[in-house]
């Protein structure tokens, strides 16, 4: 069970098979000197024009959508966040304590939660349980001991950092009272650097420091491959929810899968999304008011023009066009299908479309239990649907540039053994929707089922900006078993035997330490 903490399980890929490339054979020799050499080869270059001219290969374009349902090739790479060099235990003493607030939705506190842990590593300090910001969107103060299981949370990171639930409380004159935190806005995606100086400074000056808020405030980028693991190991591991989030979980996900496979998709067509992205004309104009108020409210103040988002891929798909990008893929009327999203803009007029091609759409309020629509909105609603959408054969996001929902989803997925996802180019299907929008609609199955054949599914494959870390942990926390790179060899199957080898033996010295200072007090006899 321990085993299991930090090395993802072994990964079954599906096989793909190779296309078979024909060879044109055949003699020339009828063709003498110069001539013969220019005829043939402008014989070549007609015959290869006439070879691309009109339809491309329906073969090559294709999507064999039975192979989606399994889990994507995986290359021979598996998950692994194990340290693969020595990793020293937590210090005897610290340098101070930690705090941080967690602001924004749940996927982006997940993402402060991993970087604080990585602040408290580097700034050998005690980090404190960290708060969950409850802020105005989720009207929720469950806080994290609501959401995460906080005893294995501390047990899982035993071995990398300090963890304790609360401040202490301390003496003076007499009097107990609660420790006093230093309070520091850090700056966005600060260097490791600014945690090991100014941070660190003032934790040594003060005792504890307060982070707030902490929210992008590490650099996701790091050159160290060993923090990148720890980042994985509290993502993926230590960060487990309560158990009454995961039972529901699972019994919505059993109910889904009693019938067969299913699909997950974060339908991100919400007021805040659509008023942030500035993709307005395609509603009504007192909703593009609304739209509009809302935007002005609370994002910065900038001229967006609809089409110029949409082709730069900015705009949030409809949930018609996902209908349209899941028909010409070859899914069926009988897919089912989860909705992870909240409360739609523009009502049933979007969603009609979609629900007439796809019919068996179902969300944690249909298929849930009825007590978890207390909290529907909140951080155990959010907590449900990223783990059903994590558990399920296929996801889909339909807007993953802000959004920590699909981002941190899509990661969790590469890491939980390359489980299949679509990940539409929204700009590459831009033109195609612009002229369906403006009545060219024709030939348009063929022209997004071609852009969707370039699609990746979940396979490993390189990192490359703006793509996060926390989308795509590979290859930091991935190994091979049979690698080329002997950096990518996996660790050793005993190796949390050893970290706790190691945590034992700074326990002993410690304890061996203490006593040889009370000795020489005269405490002990």
């Amino acid at each position: 069970m321990m085993r299991s903490s930090f090395r993802g399980g072994e990964v079954w890929g599906r096989r793909g098979g190779a296309r078979q490339l024909k060879q044109l054979g055949g003699g020339m020799k009828a063709f003498p000197g110069r001539l013969g050499i220019a005829v043939l080869a402008l014989l070549i270059c007609t015959l290869s024009l006439f070879s691309m001219i009109g339809v491309t290969r329906p073969s090559n374009q294709d999507v064999d959508v039975n192979k989606l349902w399994r889990t994507a090739d995986s290359g021979g790479w598996r998950s692994s966040s194990a340290p693969r060099s020595y990793w020293h235990p937590p210090p005897n003493e610290s340098n101070g304590y930690l705090r941080v607030r967690c602001n924004g939705g749940l996927n982006q506190q997940r993402s402060a939660i991993c970087n604080a842990v990585v602040a408290a590593r580097i700034m050998n300090a005690t980090l404190v349980l960290p708060e969950l910001d409850a802020n105005s969107f989720w009207h929720d103060e469950s806080g994290f001991p609501g959401i995460y299981d906080v005893d294995h949370f501390i047990k899982t990171l035993r071995y990398d950092i300090r963890l304790v639930e609360r401040l202490p409380e301390i003496s003076s004159h007499g009097k107990t009272k609660k420790m006093k935190s230093y309070q520091i806005r850090p700056p966005r995606d600060a260097p490791l650097s600014w945690y090991t100086t100014t941070a660190l400074e003032k934790m040594r000056k003060h005792g504890s420091i307060y982070l707030t808020p902490f929210s992008h405030r590490l650099a996701e980028e790091i050159d160290d491959p060993e923090l990148q693991r720890l980042r994985c190991r509290v993502n993926y591991h230590a960060l487990r929810f309560k158990p009454h989030i995961m039972k529901t979980s699972s019994e919505i996900v059993n109910k889904l899968r009693a019938n067969g496979h299913f699909m997950s998709i974060h339908l991100r067509f919400e007021m805040d999304m659509l008023a942030f992205a500035g993709c307005l004309d395609i509603f009504m104009p007192e909703e593009q008011k609304i739209l509009k108020g809302y935007r002005q409210k609370n994002f910065a103040k900038k001229v967006l023009v609809y089409r110029d988002r949409m082709l730069i891929g900015k705009c949030p798909l409809t949930p018609e066009q996902v209908g349209l990008i899941l028909r010409s893929m070859g899914f069926d009327n009988s897919t089912r299908i989860y909705l992870a999203a909240g409360e739609l803009f523009g009502g049933d007029r979007f969603m009609k479309p979609f629900r007439t091609m796809f019919p068996h759409l179902q969300n944690h309020s249909t298929v849930g239990p009825e007590k978890l629509e207390d909290n529907a909105r909140g951080l155990a609603g959010a907590a449900v649907d990223y783990m059903v959408c994590l558990l399920s054969d296929i996801f889909m996001p339909t807007y993953d540039g802000p959004s920590n929902f699909a981002n941190n989803l899509m990661g969790h997925r590469l890491y939980y053994n390359f489980r299949t996802i679509i990940q539409p180019d929204r700009k590459a299907l831009a033109p195609i929707f612009l002229d369906i929008e403006e009545g060219r609609g024709a030939g348009s199955e063929e022209r997004i089922r071609r852009v969707m054949s370039k699609t990746k599914f979940g396979g490993p494959h390189k990192r490359v900006p703006p793509e996060s870390f926390y989308t795509n942990s590979w290859p930091e926390c991935f190994c091979q078993v049979s690698p080329k790179n002997p950096a990518d060899e996996c660790p050793p199957n005993n190796v949390l035997e050893v970290l706790d080898g190691q945590l034992q033996g700074d326990v002993s010295e410690r304890v061996e330490t203490s006593n040889r200072t009370h000795e020489r007090r005269g405490l002990i006899y």
